[in-house]
């Protein structure tokens, strides 16, 4: 137990203390499923597990509030699982340090899994609670949100009862979000030989951290640097002139993280090593002012290693290096008269090692005409270098309906609470209700939650006063929703 136990809501924080204490990344929620199997067992409420993985809990109506129609809760089980290097962490053992910092609660140089686990804690600390007033109840926790939405893909159209939803997975308190951008993944492959390496040279590992990184979505129009993007900037440069070969290659390992970190081993000339060496904090230079005031640890280092005798053949080499080098990624387009993002691509993982190379993106947009085109377009591109491209874990966008009986409800219910209006948004970022949706195609929709910074990231951080005022708002709307007609 950590000191956030004594935080208000102790409910609330006392469910995420305990989450945290749980390994969950992403397609490993075993033992968090079984904590909430366990919990809905001791307290004799409904609970019901999916073969997706999905854990269902109901909860019958408060005495005197049946004639609320049925809501559901929704938050998914899992958390990004992201680390600086130098931090030792093991995601599915170790349990997540939080620390309590000043107005905000983190985690000790990991991410700190806020997204979704005080969304969570909040769905248990109602289900626990025999004070919170509400209508019929269910909870719906679904399986492996954040590297595909298995879940919600699979989730049964027959299974909820619910008419309305409450998403509990966004990161600005204050804010209703109403629709969300769709996603689709490119994912191209390309096999290469080796050759031998070529008169005199030494290896080097390079090293590229000290990049903010983030959420790929909700984090996209920040103008962080992408580490991918930037290893290949450099390894265009000292390929091209100054004879370098690429050995392996890797960056990235989360296709909705922006990638804070790359590393490279390369067989640099004798003759040029001189050149390659005074690079290095050139480039450096160059690329820090570029981010300058947005990225403020930028660091590229080479250490010098036993030499490796075969090297990518250089034919795949040219060919890879100019594909990722053309690739597009960040914002592409913004919603006209918004400042939210249409669509993006976030080059999310790069890996040469084996003789094989990956490349993933994370293409996102609330057109799904737009998000097909810029897929079509990265597909030409890597078609022409003969990669095997495909495309996976494509999800709708979800749609905004502002006539919304619930959302008049809520707003009306944040404004009678705090004295002010809740601002009403679509996010650029996925969430499970437009596919949730497309199974339950007149259930209405809200999605809401504290405020969460640089979420999929070690510099995640949620706000302690924003926490209570979600707490406070959700248990005081659960029973001033609609009711039947």
């Amino acid at each position: 137990m950590s000191d956030i136990k004594n935080l208000e809501p102790r409910a609330l924080w006392g469910f995420f203390d305990e989450l945290c204490a749980i390994p969950r990344p992403s397609k490993h929620e075993e033992k968090v499923i079984e904590y909430v199997l366990r919990f809905a067992g001791e307290r004799n409420l409904f609970v019901e597990k999916d073969e997706a993985g999905n854990v269902l809990i109901r909860k019958p109506a408060a005495p005197g509030f049946e004639k609320i129609r049925p809501v559901v809760l929704q938050a998914h089980l899992d958390m990004v699982p992201q680390k600086n290097a130098e931090v030792s962490h093991d995601f599915l053992k170790d349990a997540i340090c939080p620390v309590i910092d000043g107005e905000w609660v983190r985690a000790s140089g990991t991410t700190l899994g806020a997204d979704n686990g005080i969304g969570v804690a909040a769905a248990l600390a109602v289900l626990d609670s025999a004070e919170v007033l509400h209508g019929p109840l269910e909870v719906l926790f679904t399986f492996d949100e954040e590297s595909g939405m298995t879940g919600a893909n699979n989730l049964r159209p027959d299974w909820l009862k619910g008419k309305m939803l409450l998403n509990l997975d966004t990161e600005e308190e204050g804010e209703f979000c109403i629709g969300c951008a769709g996603g689709l993944d490119f994912i191209a492959n390309l096999p290469y030989s080796y050759d031998p390496m070529q008169g005199k040279y030494s290896t080097y590992r390079l090293n590229l951290r000290g990049l903010k990184g983030g959420h790929s979505g909700m984090d996209i129009n920040l103008g962080r640097a992408n580490s991918n993007q930037l290893m290949i900037r450099f390894l265009w440069k000292i390929t091209r002139e100054l004879g370098a070969c690429v050995v392996e290659l890797e960056g990235g390992n989360m296709r909705n993280a922006i990638p804070r970190e790359a590393s490279a081993i390369v067989n640099i000339p004798l003759r040029t090593e001189e050149a390659f060496l005074d690079f290095i904090p050139s480039f450096t230079e160059v690329i820090s002012q570029e981010f300058k005031g947005v990225e403020t640890g930028i660091s590229l280092t080479a250490e010098k290693i036993l030499p490796v005798e075969k090297v990518m053949d250089k034919v795949t080499e040219t060919l890879l290096i100019n594909a990722l080098y053309a690739l597009v990624n960040g914002p592409i387009r913004m919603i006209p008269g918004t400042g939210v993002v249409e669509t993006s691509s976030n080059l999310s993982i790069v890996s040469v090692q084996d003789g094989m190379s990956e490349v993933v993106c994370l293409i996102r947009s609330a057109v799904e005409s737009a998000k097909r085109s810029l897929g079509e377009r990265m597909l030409s591109a890597f078609e022409l270098i003969g990669a095997d491209v495909s495309f996976e874990g494509n999800y709708p966008g979800w749609n905004p309906d502002f006539s919304s009986s619930l959302l008049e409800a809520m707003k009306k219910g944040y404004l009678d609470l705090f004295g002010k209006e809740a601002q009403v948004n679509i996010v650029h970022a996925g969430l499970e209700c437009g596919i949730i949706g497309a199974n339950y195609k007149e259930m209405e929709m809200i999605s809401f939650g504290p405020n969460i910074v640089h979420p999929h990231s070690p510099d995640e951080r949620v706000e302690i006063a924003s926490v209570v005022k979600f707490w406070n708002f959700l248990t005081s709307v659960l029973s001033r929703l609609p009711s039947e007609e």
